[in-house]
């Protein structure tokens, strides 16, 4: 794979950071590989998606000329998701050009968000590259639950990707999705394996996004019910970590780990939001819950030159919103964006 030269990056390392309309610098940029995932959770994907036409898709050079470009105008932080990312062919092309920009120091961490289907593959290879720490989402240790949740996934096959994980190195968040009457008899449960594994778990709400063919009333637990019930049981101590992303984190006493709480529903908190979302498309989302969106493929594809793409760029983050505007539809049942999490990025 070509990656960028290394004189382009050179020349727009002097452009400035990107600033969005509030004063917050764009720091954190979650990319998207791809749209397609081996798994069909009940609370992102229909069962049967339509996915992409190659086409339409980011090849990984430019994906990689992406990438550099925003990190060129100041993004510090990277995350790649999907879908799942390690279903990409050629992924690991595109981590091992990515990190020369960790050795380079113009980078200081390149994540992943995975399912954990693909880690026994990949997990030494991602260590290799200069990857430290990945978040896993995994929702439940119950292996019909997980296979009921997924549709299609394995609990023994993520599970022993954590394993491969942990054995290279890495550091591992777990993610999961708190489900009314799915897993919220499961939670403490999950906290106390996580912890004893030396990992910390966060929590978040489903998000209206994508019609799924299930009812998110039916889905949607309040994190501020499931907070309330963990202290019942357990000392829950507010701290002031941060990762990066949106979590709120609390220290469980009797374990000694950190749980993390996602709220988009119950508490927005988007008011040190330093964090966009490019799709594999090359759609640029300023924000998770809102339509709003730049065509950087176009850009990308017109020109050798960043020019165009630094403008689109420039343009598309004078449009960041203040917040977003997450809502269950009630009367309708319908969620409040059309478009599934999986072709947004996690």
């Amino acid at each position: 794979m070509n990656s960028v030269r290394p004189s382009e990056f050179d020349t727009a390392v002097a452009r400035p950071a990107l600033v969005d309309p509030f004063g917050r610098a764009i720091s954190y940029l979650r990319v998207s590989v791809t749209d397609r995932c081996d798994f069909r959770c009940v609370y992102c994907m229909a069962e049967n998606m339509s996915f992409l036409p190659k086409a339409d898709v980011l090849s990984l050079e430019e994906l990689d000329r992406l990438c550099s470009a925003f990190v060129a105008r100041g993004v510090r932080k990277m995350r790649l998701t999907g879908g799942e990312p390690l279903v990409r062919r050629g992924i690991m092309t595109l981590v091992a050009s990515l990190s020369r920009l960790l050795q380079s120091g113009d980078l200081d961490e390149l994540t992943l968000t995975t399912n954990g289907s693909q880690l026994t593959k990949y997990a030494a290879e991602l260590a290799a590259h200069g990857v430290r720490r990945i978040n896993v989402s995994l929702d439940t240790l119950d292996a019909d639950k997980f296979r009921a949740i997924t549709r299609w996934g394995e609990l023994d096959k993520v599970l022993a990707g954590i394993d491969a994980a942990q054995a290279a190195g890495l550091k591992i968040k777990i993610n999961a999705v708190a489900l009314k009457d799915v897993n919220e008899d499961e939670i403490a449960k999950l906290i106390e394996w996580a912890h004893g594994r030396g990992m910390d778990l966060t929590l978040i709400e489903v998000m209206p996004l994508g019609e799924i063919g299930e009812g998110r009333l039916e889905q949607y637990l309040p994190l501020s019910m499931v907070r309330a019930r963990l202290a019942e049981r357990y000392t829950l101590e507010d701290l002031d970590y941060r990762t990066g992303g949106p979590a709120r984190y609390v220290r469980v006493a009797e374990t000694g780990g950190k749980l993390g709480f996602i709220t988009p529903m119950t508490h927005n908190f988007c008011e040190s939001c330093n964090r966009v979302r490019v799709t594999c498309t090359g759609t640029l989302y300023m924000c998770l819950g809102q339509e709003d969106a730049a065509d950087l493929r176009k850009p990308l594809r017109a020109s050798e030159s960043n020019e165009l793409l630094f403008a689109a760029i420039d343009e598309a983050i004078g449009r960041k919103p203040k917040g977003h505007d997450f809502i269950i539809d009630r009367r309708h049942k319908r969620p409040a964006l059309a478009r599934h999490m999986s072709v947004t990025g996690g």
